[in-house]
């Protein structure tokens, strides 16, 4: 076990939203960060959390604050970044932080009086080009040059996959020091669930984010003989999604209750377009869900011999491949099985050794001479 460097945090601001799995990731991180003597504020823009989002906070002894400004990948993000980023150089003065960790890039811009971490979790021009397969149109050419400047400024740009951090620094000509710290989950150290599994297949994340491709779980689910759920926010701000006549829609479900389906759940289906690292996947990975995923790099990069992996875009082939899963009960315990493995290398622990690390190389004196 590596010993890790004392750590020098004592004052953290960390950014984050509450769109989707960057909230989890966010508090995750920082309860964990706090537990090792960082005093963490939580600066959240866009929609407000949902009142089960700041239970989970509270549990965790966090400080939240929130303002409704616009995220940067927002079509009036340009309107509110003025004045989002004058907030949170007065937040970092009011709370004394000593290092800032942004969960986005435009910010890192600002003049900080202090080293700033940049963490990659997606990115428009990455995602337009894998959802569309064209570069993003000019009406993104404000968010391109604040991104790039960020990524300039940043004094550590860490991503999740090695995978997408070689996308961000191919499409943003990235020179700053970076790494790769994969994403950890409260999930992967949750015991088994007593109950068994349930003969239903189960799908979550933003529904409306086109990058997550769930209408292609519900455009095969008549065709499956067991039953589709769906949990997730059906509006946000690429799009809408409507509920399909042909799946189960939960609506937006609380960590709990999230648990208590990935639990019950067989199959775990996300044929992504998109994916820069996959919270959800984790998370149903860790509760033994057979795990049917869209075969791109990030997935593969993760997931490769724990699950099955079909094109985003060949529905036929993710009908196939999950019928064959349901028709195959000692074939779907053993990828159920692989995945609860494979995920124990997503947990917490992991993720917040890597990241005190970061801190502590970035606040750690210049070498003399």
């Amino acid at each position: 076990m590596p010993t890790l460097p004392e750590n020098p945090v004592k004052r953290l601001l960390m950014t984050a939203d509450a769109v989707g799995g960057v909230w989890t990731y966010a508090l995750d991180l920082a309860g964990a960060v706090q537990a090792h003597g960082t005093r963490v504020t939580l600066a959240v823009m866009g929609p407000a959390p949902r009142e089960s989002q700041l239970n989970d906070a509270r549990d965790r002894g966090l400080e939240v604050i929130h303002r409704p400004y616009s995220l940067e990948w927002m079509h009036r993000a340009a309107d509110d970044f003025d004045r989002s980023g004058a907030w949170l150089l007065g937040l970092a003065d009011r709370c004394g932080a000593e290092l800032v960790h942004l969960n986005g890039f435009s910010h890192a811009g600002l003049p900080w009086r202090v080293p700033v971490l940049v963490v990659a979790h997606s990115c428009v021009r990455t995602w337009w080009r894998a959802v569309h397969g064209s570069d993003a149109p000019a009406e993104w050419d404000v968010y391109t040059v604040r991104v790039a400047a960020g990524l300039r400024a940043a004094s550590l740009v860490v991503a999740p996959t090695r995978s997408l951090l070689e996308e961000i620094r191919r499409e943003y000509d990235v020179t700053a020091p970076s790494d790769v710290i994969p994403n950890g989950s409260s999930a992967v150290d949750m015991p088994p669930g007593d109950e068994a599994k349930k003969p239903l297949v189960f799908s979550s994340g933003r529904l409306w984010d086109e990058a997550k491709n769930v209408a292609a779980v519900c455009a095969v689910a008549p065709q499956l003989p067991w039953p589709v759920y769906l949990a997730g926010s059906v509006d946000g701000g690429t799009g809408s999604f409507r509920s399909p006549r042909t799946a189960h829609y939960l609506g937006m479900l609380s960590r709990l209750e999230m648990a208590d389906w990935y639990f019950r759940a067989s199959i775990y289906a996300l044929p992504a377009r998109y994916e820069p690292f996959g919270l959800s996947i984790v998370e149903a990975a860790a509760a033994g869900c057979a795990l049917v995923l869209g075969d791109i790099r990030t997935l593969r990069e993760n997931w490769s011999g724990a699950a099955l992996f079909v094109p985003p875009d060949d529905r036929e082939a993710l009908c196939d491949v999950i019928e064959d899963l349901i028709n195959d009960d000692s074939g779907r315990a053993v990828l159920g099985r692989l995945a609860r493995e494979r995920s124990a290398a997503f947990g917490v622990s992991q993720m917040v050794d890597r990241y005190l690390a970061a801190y502590a190389g970035l606040l750690a004196p210049a070498p003399v001479g």
